[in-house]
């Protein structure tokens, strides 16, 4: 066994700590947001394998705190260096209480060199920019969500030298949620190498990119649902046997991750993973099964629709309904219009009943939008 130790996440007490715990000679680490320790009681000690816990965001379930081995982690890291082509220097723009944040310094240690770590405030392209050339002449890597993305697409967009400086990144990994089609493709004008990526805490981070499955992962779909296996698989949800039962099972000699995700892969088919949403974001409208995650990508092809949210909320004659919320700055958008879209491509039940406007879209501290609170929100309009 080995004592478990909290820690504030702030990146620079973060490393070292993480470091030692790599190497066996410290604690396992649990990272938390700064400001706000956890407040339950957690075990003084965890079996010797495991080098860090990582706490869910919770955006769509009961949190979870996620028990990491040593050698899941580092088989992230190594799988993640053979994909981009070698090591490199990293630039740190999320927070380190987080499984895409953690494995940024992982992938520092492992490749030996001192990760860049942007301020923690709210996201500037220019601040991102700045830290960009602190790299120096190497590889240079940075790992980000969506939201962070587009804003610095719109900064390169409207200022070259923005633009020069993000180009000089050998990759930027995409994760945390649905990368926008569109928004890559701004992206990708840029001359920007943005990778998306798929994974979560329970994969030590992303496992698969751009639909490919990294070194000795394996995925199969039982059910509609995406399992995964491999040696970066989380070791269970630390004093939750009954969940880490459900979620953790073997078959045919391996150990899988159930990842509550619907997809389809097909190795015929160049051996692609494709991702359709949470299997427990399919609603039902009139008896009919729609998915949240199609309506959404199917809204967001539309001029104005590009930073559309969509959610379920109760109804009293369907059961379900969907509604769009935007942010107030996206244009004008009709609503006839948009149910006709909707319901010629996807049928009756992808039909918003309505459309709500915020002042901002709600998001966690790691940058994914809120989905209970928009939930909330539209609950409310």
């Amino acid at each position: 066994m080995r004592e478990l130790l909290p820690i504030e996440a702030a990146p620079e007490r973060v490393l070292p700590a993480l470091r030692a715990a790599l190497s066996g000679d410290g604690p396992a680490l649990l990272p938390f947001p700064i400001g706000t320790p956890p407040h339950d009681r957690l075990p003084a000690q965890v079996p010797r394998r495991i080098a860090a816990v990582i706490a869910t965001s919770g955006s769509s379930g009961t949190p979870k705190r996620v028990a990491l081995s040593t050698d899941a982690l580092l088989a992230s890291a190594g799988a993640t260096d053979a994909a981009l082509g070698g090591p490199g220097r990293w630039l740190l723009a999320l927070p380190v209480h987080y499984i895409a944040g953690l494995q940024v310094l992982t992938r520092s240690i492992v490749a030996g060199t001192e990760p860049v770590i942007l301020a923690a405030a709210s996201f500037d392209p220019v601040a991102f920019a700045r830290a960009t050339e602190e790299l120096g002449d190497v590889r240079r890597y940075t790992s980000l969500v969506p939201a962070q993305l587009a804003a610095l697409v719109a900064a390169g967009e409207a200022d070259r030298g923005i633009a020069a400086i993000l180009r000089s990144l050998h990759t930027l990994l995409i994760g945390g949620q649905r990368l926008d089609a569109g928004l890559r493709d701004r992206a990708e004008r840029l001359g920007l190498r943005a990778v998306r990526t798929y994974g979560s805490s329970e994969t030590a981070g992303g496992c698969v990119y751009d639909g490919v499955p990294l070194g000795q992962v394996k995925v199969r779909i039982e059910a509609g649902e995406v399992l995964l296996a491999g040696p970066m698989l989380a070791e269970e949800y630390l004093d939750d046997p009954d969940r880490t039962q459900r979620a953790f099972v073997t078959q045919d000699g391996l150990r899988w991750y159930r990842t509550g995700d619907l997809g389809s892969f097909d190795e015929a088919d160049g051996g692609l993973l494709h991702v359709q949403g949470r299997r427990d974001d399919v609603y039902i409208s009139g008896g009919e099964k729609v998915s949240l995650a199609l309506v959404e990508a199917e809204a967001r092809t539309l001029a104005g629709l590009e930073d559309a949210h969509v959610v379920a909320v109760p109804s009293e004659r369907w059961g379900e309904v969907p509604v769009v919320v935007l942010p107030d700055a996206a244009p004008h958008v009709e609503l006839d219009a948009l149910r006709e879209r909707l319901t010629a491509r996807l049928g009756r039940a992808a039909a918003p009943d309505r459309i709500v406007r915020v002042s901002a879209i709600p998001t966690l501290n790691s940058g994914k939008p809120d989905r209970r609170a928009l939930r909330d929100i539209a609950e409310r309009s």
